[in-house]
């Protein structure tokens, strides 16, 4: 869309009005229908925010300098929101919630994503495009679940993890959410995944199991977090 430009004067009255590009994502439905090689499998929010992601890093812009904070309001039942550490909002994704689906007449599961280009753009502006040669040492991935109150939010397992290992933590990632039965009310369970490499030489067990060692006893000093 077209920003309205201030050449009226101080009179025109399209100066109190802004106009931001963004770019919108939805899906609905079945992400995968009818393969002889796959089982069907429905969308999801984990779906969305891999596309969101991605969208991130072809731009330039490094996950690990993003804030994210979940939160619910009037379009999402649950949402996840990513600020960069001026605190200006770049995304936010989640599931559309059950009124804003009824004002529609939709009957199914829909996940969307608003992700401000403009500030996209502004944040990713100064960022040096370089190149390197692809590593020669594999990433390896290790996942945890922790057992959590319902008060933290993933932002703060994503500062604590980066903070406790800068060099060797790639990326982070929550890929499941639990809520109901068998959990305390005040509890919450996340399924966390993290993706390791040394770009130097290949990772071992001893050094793998001491980064995740590191990462528990923080999440569980800090966060009052409990391995499930």
């Amino acid at each position: 869309m077209n920003k309205p430009g201030k050449d009226g004067g101080p009179q025109n009255p399209l100066n109190a009005y802004s106009e931001d590009y963004h770019l919108a994502l939805w899906i609905t439905g079945r992400k995968v229908s009818g393969s002889w090689a796959h089982a069907d499998e429905k969308s999801s929010v984990y779906e969305l925010k891999a596309y969101v992601q991605n969208v991130f890093k072809r731009i330039g812009l490094a996950l690990n300098t993003l804030q994210v904070e979940e939160f619910e309001n009037s379009i999402f039942s649950n949402a996840l929101r990513y600020k960069l550490r001026s605190g200006k909002t770049v995304a936010e994704l989640g599931e559309v919630s059950r009124s804003m689906l009824k004002l529609t007449d939709v009957d199914q599961p829909v996940f969307f994503a608003d992700i401000n280009w403009d500030e996209l753009l502004n944040a990713t502006r100064k960022i040096e495009v370089s190149f390197s040669e692809l590593p020669k040492y594999p990433a390896v991935r290790r996942d945890l679940a922790l057992l959590i109150d319902k008060d933290i939010r993933f932002g703060e397992i994503e500062r604590l993890a980066y903070q406790t290992e800068s060099k060797l933590l790639k990326e982070i990632t929550l890929f499941d959410v639990y809520e109901g039965k068998n959990m305390q009310l005040s509890k919450k369970s996340y399924a966390v995944s993290f993706l390791l490499q040394d770009e130097s030489q290949t990772l071992n067990d001893v050094r793998i199991e001491k980064v995740m060692s590191k990462f528990i006893q923080v999440f569980e000093s800090k966060l009052g977090a409990q391995l499930r």
